[in-house]
């Protein structure tokens, strides 16, 4: 079973930027892929951006040029995910979801992740 644990939210003001992070563990599949999704108060999960094992990452539109996911280099289980120009849409929880095998095009789709973390608040003040 594999566990996630996600770090690194809190309260930016809008145009700041935050940097989560997401440490896997347990029976991690090679190759996985990890992925970051975003929930709006009241709204459903959107994937923001996904890493695959091989170091592939993909985004969604809405953060196209000011996110990016990456790999720890030592540790190739911890992801991080830093955001920049952060508005106050922005503001949700983030989490950390696994899917096995490769990221292609099932990646942003909330149903088809195998484990969830519990989530880290982000909240962007204007």
């Amino acid at each position: 079973q594999v566990q996630l644990v996600e770090s690194g939210g809190g309260s930016v003001e809008a145009g700041g930027s935050v940097r989560l992070v997401c440490v896997a563990s347990g029976a991690i599949a090679s190759p996985t892929c990890l992925s970051w999704f975003h929930q709006f108060p009241g709204k459903e999960r959107e994937g923001v951006a996904a890493i695959s094992g091989g170091g592939t990452d993909y985004y969604a539109d809405s953060v196209k040029g000011r996110a990016f996911i990456s790999r720890d280099r030592d540790n190739r289980n911890t992801v991080y995910l830093e955001i920049q120009s952060l508005q106050p849409e922005d503001t949700g929880m983030y989490y950390c979801a696994a899917l096995g095998g490769f990221c292609g095009a099932r990646w942003p789709s909330p149903s088809n992740q195998e484990t969830w973390g519990q989530g880290t608040q982000v909240t962007v003040s204007s």
